[in-house]
């Protein structure tokens, strides 16, 4: 479910029971039920991180890999990288905040841990993560804090920062040879981490 119809936390609970559901199914389709990886990118990049964090707190297995590309992590918008791209390519420091009051409305409080992972207390326990964070994109920088965060926290956790690239290019390596790299980088950590 998507907001404004169904605001935080519906797409989050939508996000972690198709987790669970690719657990408990994984055989039946063809895959591993001990090796599902969770992937997003922006506010999907929030949900794959968002899964992570329920399925620790709930008690259930944890993803085999986090694959993060430019998430969404932190609500307050407050890095270096939201002021110097506020008005950059693609995603706009307006888009946003007009996205966040979507996803949150009136009531929703942004600072809860699976609205903003990226500010949560406690980044113990969770799933090896790979970020993929534009140097051109206003959430490089809460990209970069949670991977480094996670590794700090006894993770496992590493980030490219990519010169040239900005929000939404994942699949414009054609045009932003950055972005093919950025591509190839996740893609060889998440085949590794699947391994």
């Amino acid at each position: 479910r998507r907001a404004p119809e169904t605001r935080f936390p519906g797409a989050a609970e939508d996000a972690y029971a198709a987790y669970l559901w690719a657990r408990e199914n994984a055989a039946e389709i063809g895959g591993d039920p001990t090796r599902v990886a969770v992937a997003g990118d922006s506010a999907g990049g929030n949900l794959a991180a968002v899964v992570a964090h329920i399925a620790r707190d709930r008690g259930a297995a944890q993803p085999t890999f986090q694959l993060l590309l430019y998430p969404v992590l932190d609500h307050r918008r407050a890095t270096a990288s939201y002021t110097e791209n506020a008005d950059g390519f693609f995603l706009t420091a307006a888009h946003l905040e007009w996205f966040w009051r979507q996803y949150m409305g009136p009531d929703g409080d942004p600072a809860h841990p699976y609205a903003s992972p990226g500010t949560a207390a406690d980044l113990t326990g969770l799933a090896p993560a790979f970020v993929v964070a534009p140097a051109l994109d206003p959430l490089r920088d809460e990209g970069v804090a949670y991977a480094e965060r996670l590794a700090a926290a006894g993770g496992q956790a590493s980030y490219g920062v990519y010169e040239g690239m900005f929000h939404g290019a994942i699949g414009m390596g054609a045009m932003v040879p950055s972005a093919a790299t950025a591509f190839a980088d996740a893609t060889e950590a998440l085949r590794k981490a699947l391994a």
